[in-house]
């Protein structure tokens, strides 16, 4: 997600006056912290397992000044859920299973009137017997589904797509070489390492997943899906 993007998004996430927030899969919990910054009235949780990236987002709302309206919550997400106004959900539908499944369990945590940012890998155009072959162990027709059909999916669940917005190009070529970048560094001032095959054979296998694999096929969709004010 490009500093545009993200700016752009916490802003139209905070316009309806959240009064409760939860990222469900938060990573460093960055966006949750601007809509937070772009909505003063609000108070958010972040539910992510990793305990680096909950640490750093502690330490990121402490210098923004931000930790009394901000709880992390290292775990489980589907442990610690909660209703609330706003419900932002990127890259983690794995959480409930599938994306319609993810998208059925969702609806009952938006509050009436309320707004979910649901975010998720779809497929650009169908990829090829070859492409497959070159992305993660596994991967079928049947891991992503096309925009149109996750928005279909989202409607069934009972939202309205309100925005629906696709990662351009260079945000996923500057998050896969971002991704890359810090093991390259470390591996050109440590090539004698004893664990420098094992990182260089990594970042070529990620490498081949990206380029021969996953570019200009697979996309990255931003729903913002809202729900009726009374039901």
């Amino acid at each position: 997600m490009s500093e545009e993007r993200a700016d752009r998004l916490a802003g139209v996430l905070a316009a309806p006056k959240p009064e409760t927030v939860i990222d469900i899969g938060c990573g460093w919990g960055e966006l949750l912290l601007r809509v937070l910054e772009a909505a003063p009235q609000a108070r958010g949780t972040g539910l992510d397992r990793h305990g680096p990236d909950m640490e750093r987002a502690r330490d990121n709302a402490a210098k923004r000044g931000l930790a009394e309206r901000v709880t992390f919550v290292q775990g489980e997400a589907k442990e610690h859920l909660s209703a609330a106004d706003l419900v932002i959900s990127s890259g983690a539908y794995q959480v409930f299973g599938s994306i319609p499944e993810a998208l059925q369990a969702l609806r009952p945590l938006v509050n009436p009137g309320g707004r979910l940012l649901f975010a998720c890998e779809i497929w650009e155009r169908t990829p090829t017997a070859e492409e497959l072959a070159q992305m993660w162990p596994g991967t079928t027709l049947e891991t992503c589904l096309y925009l149109a059909d996750v928005v279909d999916e989202a409607v069934a669940a009972g939202f309205r797509p309100l925005r629906i917005e696709m990662a351009t190009t260079d945000e996923w070529d500057w998050f896969e070489s971002g991704y890359a970048a810090s093991s390259e560094e470390w591996l050109l001032a440590n090539d004698d390492h004893p664990e420098a095959d094992a990182v260089r054979a990594e970042l070529d296998a990620h490498r081949t997943r990206w380029l021969r694999g996953t570019r200009e096929v697979m996309g990255y969709a931003y729903l913002l899906l809202g729900v009726p004010a009374q039901v």
